[in-house]
């Protein structure tokens, strides 16, 4: 089976779980997925099957969009509700001495790993270190928050909820620590939810039960999207049947020979098949002069012989 499948993760797996559920409701032994999620956090999680695992590479950069519950009045060693609590008071917050600190995290921005993290420092895992009792100086990363909203906060309880867009590699619980200590005070994530990753929303999503359901239906494949969906979001051409070869074959095309202009360098372009078939992805050199080969998706052999 070939395609990807949008699930909406349920709370309580990780991530690895969702992807062995599902081999099994698919009888599919190659699966991947992109943008791991903690098991306490639920949402969408993109799982690529089949021949759709070569596109992993390709979707690494893709930004991610989040709602997060917190709760201010103290902090954990994982920076979350499911952490020892290691600090507790703090001042309460109005609304807006909450908002007046969101400035400050929007843009690009450097953020410390927390130690319980799958980051490597020195070759060690530091998570690992962290279950040891141990905590080491981690450089900081750079990374960007294109949205960062307080969507609601309970100033009676502390209690809130941030809308967040933001790259690869950003934690989301970190960010909240951050931002309470910004306040003066103590803060800790309570829930997350991924509502946008690959360009898929939560609404194309389909939470595992229903999954199951299909898979026991027969119908599973009604979900399975075809992999050229992970690449909507850039532009298509059609080649001739002596481009397809040579496309196929690794080859570049030279982008003057192409039914389309306006292009730029190291623009990501669908390339078809006249008859429409998706052959793969193809990449611009700088010098805007070649469509230069990044990956198949289709079967050469099937192909070849058109």
């Amino acid at each position: 089976m070939n395609g990807v499948i949008i699930l909406d993760k349920p709370a309580s797996f990780t991530s690895f779980d969702a992807v062995a559920v599902t081999r099994g409701l698919c009888h599919e032994r190659k699966i991947g997925h992109t943008g791991t999620l903690d098991p306490m956090a639920t949402g969408v999680l993109p799982l690529m099957l089949g021949q759709a695992t070569g596109a992993i590479a390709l979707l690494e950069d893709t930004g991610k969009e989040y709602e997060a519950g917190f709760a201010l009045g103290a902090a954990t060693d994982t920076q979350d509700n499911t952490g020892t609590v290691t600090e507790s008071g703090g001042r309460l917050v109005s609304r807006e001495e909450l908002e007046a600190v969101l400035p400050a995290f929007r843009g690009e921005i450097l953020q410390v790993p927390p130690m319980y993290s799958a980051v490597s420092v020195n070759g060690q895992r530091l998570y690992k270190l962290a279950r040891q009792g141990m905590e080491i100086e981690r450089p900081a990363r750079p990374i960007t928050i294109d949205k960062l909203e307080l969507v609601s906060f309970d100033e009676a309880a502390q209690q809130g909820v941030l809308r967040i867009a933001c790259s690869k590699g950003t934690y989301i619980r970190t960010l909240i620590d951050d931002l309470a200590r910004a306040a003066q005070t103590l803060g800790c994530m309570t829930a997350l939810r991924r509502t946008r990753a690959c360009g898929f929303g939560q609404e194309e999503a389909t939470p595992l039960e229903q999954l199951r359901e299909l898979a026991a239906s027969g119908e599973i494949a009604s979900v399975v999207r075809p992999v050229e969906d992970l690449f909507r979001h850039c532009r298509r051409v059609n080649v001739t049947q002596p481009q397809v070869h040579r496309f196929i074959n690794g080859n570049p095309l030279a982008t003057a020979r192409l039914s389309l202009d306006g292009w730029t360098a190291g623009e990501r372009i669908r390339v078809y098949s006249p008859d429409g078939v998706f052959l793969g992805i193809g990449e611009t050199d700088a010098a805007l002069e070649n469509l230069v080969f990044k990956k198949l998706f289709c079967r050469r052999e099937e192909i070849e012989n058109k």
